[in-house]
């Protein structure tokens, strides 16, 4: 047998929640690990007074009892669990882990009974649920009634606030009230917290910025008092998740943070973190309210009763030794500036964001903690607002996005190396590379950005032009290109424009020069008034066109979502495949992907002998001799009436000729009808030459 045996997936029960993590047995301890918080639990072997195997609502569970009086809960373990832990315990626990059921009947009248921290409520000698004592935050009593009310837990979606107990009255000794004594039962172990002796120290005004104002802080043996003028706060020592010593940008002030688990109530408000600012300068003379005796042996040397130095040391010091937990200090990270932190905005608030060696903290509206280990990846984005900045974003493995913005781009290199030397995943690698080479590359343009979803759109855009050109997809015009003609039609326009003008010039230009100007003019009025394009047939006996990696792996893995998520509908099979796609490894990505760029290979050979043999060329040789008959009816109409127009823009003169471009079809045809009777001969030469340019016949579809 192994040395130790982990479980993930695990749910340890606090406070009426179900936390998530990683549990694991070893010889000396049980350590549980919490996946949102990184909060370690370690439970020395040697305080196990008792171990239970039970079925619960999350599978089956082990409830452990230590001999301080703590009771821990662990759920999530499978039917096969049991014969393997029960052999680690005898082994190496010398506990036998007892298999207890629980009452499922429903009633709700049986038995109490205290054992230690724990109330059972038991039903036939089988426990219908149970109240760890510890949860309690007061307790009430009626004439037959008591009333115990529960710490409240902001991560449940559903809180009990309280239970109410009917004691009947008994008939035996009359000195003794059942009532009382039920009460006082529960009293002696709940966690009601009271301020009953001296402070170890006391440290006045001091600036809180979160939550906002100036507050006497009382250090007491095992809390801590926030004393304000409109609040107060009382802080277990054992809610005290992390403390930090930041030093601000400015290298005149100090932050000292307290992270909270669970975190202090303002009405509706919750405080994780409580953020406390010093001046470096300011100092202190402090003296504990303990003899020195007391002092050494509680505290060991990390205090002494009577220290003085800077105000920040001395709170530091006194929360590190009472707390005891280690204070979390900035790295080697160094700034553009040479400071620890970087200037940054998040959610419309500037504040500082340190790079520490674990992870990144923000300070200070709303105070944010991001462990390395809960970081799924993080990107580089260009500043929405001003190209002299950059964001930072940062997804976490729950799904959760932050987003810093307002960097100064001088830090991106600072920034990115200290990312890339913590092997942190990051999402456009290929950014920095780009950036480093270009001085301005914060630039309008975005051609020097690597846009790695960008590249996998074209990639499958030129899938789509090879599967398309087996169609008719050159139905973009109503006639065939034929660069020769298009140049002569715009020529010949142009040259009715050039003899109405003969008179009143020396000969006129080349007819070189006359081609060029009125061929950027025509472009012009082509783009003025494109074609409309007809629907394309769809060839149905075309090879189709080949599945991406996600589509592969999903007609793969459909059944199987299926028979783990029985009744689940279309909608929520193809929402839950989009999340379990997300967290696949990239090794099984790698592999899907290979699968794809096969079925793009053998697409494409199948493609070019469909083509080879004659495929989809039927339909398209129909539509061409249709357009191609289409236009010849069109040019002969066009050269019925071309003679009149260009008779009557002589007739004008140059100060009032309007180009045919912009003359639409009903305006010819009724200058036509009035021009038949001045017909010249020299119109008639043109007209055999004059071809309609492609812009007015696409004014007459």
């Amino acid at each position: 047998m192994s040395d130790t045996l982990e479980f993930n997936e695990i749910y340890q029960e606090v406070k009426g929640t179900w936390n998530d993590g990683r549990l694991r047995f070893s010889k000396q301890t049980v350590v549980f690990k919490n996946s949102k918080t990184g909060k370690v639990d370690s439970i020395p072997v040697s305080e196990f007074t008792q171990a239970q195997w039970r079925r619960v609502c999350l599978g089956h569970g082990i409830k452990l009892c230590t001999s301080t009086g703590h009771i821990y809960k662990y759920d999530g373990f499978k039917d096969t669990d049991l014969e393997k832990i029960s052999e680690y315990f005898k082994a190496n626990y010398k506990v036998e882990l007892i298999e207890k059921d629980m009452s499922v009947k429903g009633w709700n009248w049986g038995t109490a009974k205290f054992n230690g921290p724990l109330l059972s409520f038991e039903v036939n000698d089988s426990p219908a649920f149970e109240i760890p004592l510890s949860s309690v935050s007061q307790c009430a009593t009626g004439k037959n009634e008591v009333t115990v009310e529960f710490h409240q837990n902001d991560d449940t979606e559903v809180s009990l606030m309280e239970v109410r107990f009917y004691v009947p009255p008994t008939t035996g000794d009359e000195g003794s009230d059942p009532v009382e004594a039920f009460a006082q039962n529960v009293l002696s172990k709940a966690d009601v917290i009271q301020a009953t002796g001296d402070a170890v120290c006391i440290f006045r005004e001091l600036q809180c910025l979160t939550p906002r104002g100036r507050y006497d802080i009382r250090i007491y043996p095992t809390f801590l008092h926030l004393h304000g003028k409109t609040f107060d706060y009382k802080i277990p020592y054992t809610t005290v998740l992390r403390l930090f010593l930041l030093p601000h940008k400015d290298q005149r002030q100090m932050f000292f943070v307290i992270s909270l688990d669970p975190p202090i109530k303002q009405g509706q408000t919750r405080y994780h973190f409580l953020i406390l600012l010093f001046s470096k300068e300011e100092d202190i003379s402090l003296t504990l309210n303990m003899n020195e005796d007391e002092v050494e042996r509680r505290f060991e040397g990390k205090l002494n009763k009577n220290m003085s130095g800077s105000l920040y040391e001395m709170v530091s010091r006194v929360m590190k030794a009472l707390v005891n937990r280690k204070i979390t200090v900035p790295g080697n990270f160094q700034g553009h500036s040479g400071a620890q932190c970087i200037t940054c905005s998040y959610k419309a608030t500037s504040g500082l964001l340190y790079p520490l060696e674990r992870g990144f903290i923000y300070v200070h509206k709303p105070p944010v903690h991001l462990r390395f280990e809960e970081i799924a990846c993080v990107n580089f984005a260009r500043g929405t607002t001003t190209t002299r900045s950059f964001d930072f974003e940062i997804e976490t493995k729950q799904g959760n996005q932050y987003t810093f913005s307002s960097i100064e781009r001088e830090e991106y290199g600072k920034l990115f190396d200290f990312v890339n030397a913590k092997k942190l995943s990051i999402k456009n690698r290929g950014f920095k590379e780009g950036m480093k080479g270009n001085d301005n590359m914060y630039s309008d343009s975005d051609d020097d950005q690597h846009d790695a979803y960008l590249e996998r759109m074209k990639e499958e855009g030129k899938i789509r032009e090879e599967a398309n050109d087996s169609d008719d997809s050159e139905g973009e015009s109503d006639e065939s290109f034929n660069p020769g003609e298009e140049d002569d039609e715009i020529a010949e326009e142009y040259d009715s424009k050039a003899s109405a003008s003969e008179s009143s010039a020396d000969g006129g230009d080349s007819d070189e020069d006359r081609k060029k100007k009125p061929a950027k003019k025509a472009k012009f009025v082509k783009e003025r008034k494109p074609r409309k394009k007809e629907k394309k047939a769809k060839d149905s006996s075309a090879p189709k066109r080949p599945m991406s990696a996600y589509m592969l792996w999903l007609n793969a893995s459909r059944d199987r979502i299926k028979s783990e998520h029985p009744g689940i509908s279309v909608t929520e099979i193809s929402k839950k495949a989009g999340e379990m796609w997300k967290q696949l490894g990239k090794d099984k990505k790698e592999e899907w992907e290979g699968k794809a760029e096969e079925a793009k290979k053998e697409y494409e050979r199948v493609m070019r002998e469909y083509k080879e043999s004659g495929g989809g060329s039927s339909g398209s040789s129909k539509k061409e001799r249709k357009k191609k008959g289409g236009k010849n009816e069109e040019k002969k109409k066009r050269k019925s009436g071309g003679g009149r127009e260009k008779e009557k823009e002589r007739a004008t003169g140059n100060d009032s000729f309007k180009s045919r471009e912009f003359i639409s079809s009903e305006e010819s045809s009724s200058e036509s009808e009035k021009g038949k009777g001045r017909k010249r001969k020299g119109s008639d030469d043109e007209e055999e030459v004059v071809s309609t340019p492609p812009s007015s016949e696409s004014g007459s579809d």
